[in-house]
């Protein structure tokens, strides 16, 4: 079953930079028979669940389709309506990459508010109601004057007294015990209908209970439909607004709406400037390996078998050039079409593809075209006249001669990676010694001489290391970013001049943040040793917990010597506190 193959993980809150307002929720969801992973994000729980049944179903359409091939490749005698199936499915993947950018011409772009709404009916009938039974009737009474009961008397019985008299009160008692034998009747379907009188009211008293919770049901389900609704009007009114997170979320609805190849990647970062009107997005292009190398199939009878015809290199790379021109302009053209508020003055579009460099072995991920174009000179083009790499080139757009290279350019503009929360750092750790104990250092020399040591540590591979406005509120102390593509990203740092055990709720306070921040690890750094359940709950998570002696050997690492006395930390600083 496809719903067995699906992974839905749990929703996670992403808050703003100061921490006082969720941005969106996300949950990440993987489809182990696909291998396909997806992060679905939105600015509402029902939002975010809509998506995730949405992209739920897709898989499940998709893993059927795939599930269904399987069956028919194992059947022999299918091999011939395979072939040429594939055959039809890679003509029709070599004209859906062909047709990248014409596709979209006839597509109306614009997010349809109202095809975002709930509007189905309530599906569970309401209870139906009962019906009463038809009550038994009594049986006709013993007639006394019917012949059932009178008696015809003989010659004999006429002429002798006391056989008269016989024959009379035998009928009598055949009357007698007839009109009993009634009333035992007439008292049993009197306790029949006295009991179904009994059940059908019990059965309305169950149908109206009934009726009263299907009811409930039925509202509640309208009303979460109506609120549901109301949310979309109200995500509508802020976008046409130009309200800034709106404008993002929008634009976020309106890429994901574009449809492209399965192996395509959908992924991309966007950030508006309400001051210029500049939306920048980041968007990840496919790698070569997404594309299609198939052109034919064909079934070799003498052989039992199929065998592929493929495109050759250098039309493979003629097509990931077209490719990236196409899907360039065609991104581009989404959202000016889509920018019915008319947020949008200009569009820089970075243009990144994630590929295996060949010469490390290593994944890179490099910035292959940029190009920043206003919306007043983009809508004149006539887009399905343009040769793309001619329109590309044309609009000012930058990139190498033969994108298959990929060769990194310079983006034009990129999103801004500086957080508000930054401030500027200064030098401790040439300030140290053998005499210098940590543990009672000042707590943000402390936190200064964490940021040099990461620094240090991560400047190999290009790394930096940012120190957040103290606070001492116990949230993010510093905030490193990874280039390395494997290993890398955002690595969230907290450091802890404590003097005694690091307890549990500070490794969770930690996995927190990590969450909200969005970051790939988080590293938690104390002067101290953590308790058993500290280390416990770090156990599968990303968080690397280091304690005094592992600051004391990083140090040592860097060139850098100091000491830490827990004992002689206890005593400076509650002398310090007196």
């Amino acid at each position: 079953m496809s719903k067995d193959q699906i992974q839905i993980g749990q929703a996670q809150a992403c808050w703003n930079v100061s921490g006082t307002r969720i941005l969106k929720y996300t949950v990440e969801m993987y489809h182990k028979g696909l291998n396909e992973h997806k992060i679905i994000s939105a600015p509402e729980t029902d939002i975010l669940e809509n998506k995730a049944n949405l992209q739920a179903q897709k898989w499940t359409e998709k893993w059927e389709s795939i599930e269904s091939k399987r069956r028919v490749a194992s059947e022999k005698e299918s091999n011939l309506e395979e072939a040429n199936s594939r055959t039809e499915e890679a003509v029709k993947s070599l004209n859906q990459i062909d047709s990248l950018l014409t596709h979209t011409l006839s597509i109306d772009d614009r997010v349809d508010w109202e095809n975002l709404k709930k509007k189905g009916n309530y599906q569970e009938k309401s209870p139906v109601k009962p019906t009463k039974k038809r009550k038994k009737e009594y049986p006709p009474k013993p007639e006394k004057q019917s012949a059932e009961f009178t008696p015809v008397l003989t010659f004999f019985e006429k002429l002798f007294k006391s056989k008269k008299e016989r024959k009379i009160q035998e009928f009598e008692n055949k009357y007698s015990t007839a009109v009993s034998e009634w009333e035992k009747q007439k008292s049993t379907i009197d306790k029949s209908n006295k009991q179904l009188d009994k059940d059908f009211e019990d059965e309305m008293k169950k149908w109206e209970s009934d009726v009263v919770e299907w009811e409930k049901r039925k509202n509640n389900f309208l009303q979460e439909q109506a609120d549901f609704n109301a949310k979309i009007d109200q995500m509508k009114e802020l976008y046409l607004s130009q309200n800034n997170d709106s404008i993002i979320e929008y634009c976020e609805m309106v890429l994901n709406n574009s449809e492209y190849p399965d192996s395509f990647p959908n992924n991309f970062e966007l950030e508006y400037n309400p001051d210029n009107k500049i939306l920048i997005l980041e968007y990840e292009l496919p790698a070569i390996e997404c594309f299609p190398k198939v052109k034919e199939v064909k079934y070799i009878a003498s052989r039992k078998e199929l065998k592929e015809s493929y495109i050759s290199e250098s039309q493979i790379n003629k097509m990931f050039d077209e490719a990236m021109y196409k899907i360039t302009l065609r991104t581009i053209h989404e959202l000016f079409e889509a920018d019915v508020a008319n947020a949008i003055e200009a569009i820089s579009f970075n243009g990144w593809v994630k590929a295996i460099n060949k010469a490390t072995g290593k994944e890179e991920n490099n910035c292959i075209l940029s190009i920043q174009i206003k919306k007043s000179e983009f809508i004149e083009i006539d887009l399905s006249n343009v040769d793309p790499k001619t329109c590309f080139k044309n609009l000012k757009g930058v990139a190498s001669s033969k994108l298959s290279s990929l060769t990194p350019v310079q983006p034009i503009l990129q999103i801004s990676r500086v957080d508000k929360r930054f401030v500027e750092s200064y030098t401790v750790a040439n300030q140290i010694d053998n005499t210098t104990n940590l543990a009672a250092m000042d707590w943000e020399d402390f936190e200064h001489l964490i940021r040099e040591l990461f620094e240090k540590e991560f400047q190999t591979s290009g790394g930096e290391v940012k120190v957040t406005q103290a606070s001492r509120d116990g949230g993010v102390d510093a905030i490193a970013f990874d280039p390395d593509p494997i290993r890398g990203g955002k690595i969230v740092i907290q450091a802890k001049r404590y003097t005694n055990t690091v307890g549990v709720s500070a490794v969770r306070d930690l996995y927190g943040t990590v969450v909200n921040e969005g970051a790939t690890k988080g590293i938690l750094v104390s002067t101290a040793d953590y308790g058993p359940d500290a280390y416990e709950f770090a156990k599968g998570k990303p968080l690397t917990l280091l304690n005094g002696s592992n600051l004391l050997h990083l140090l040592g690492k860097h060139g850098h010597h100091a000491k830490i006395d827990l004992r002689e930390a206890k005593r400076i600083l509650a002398e310090k506190e007196k």
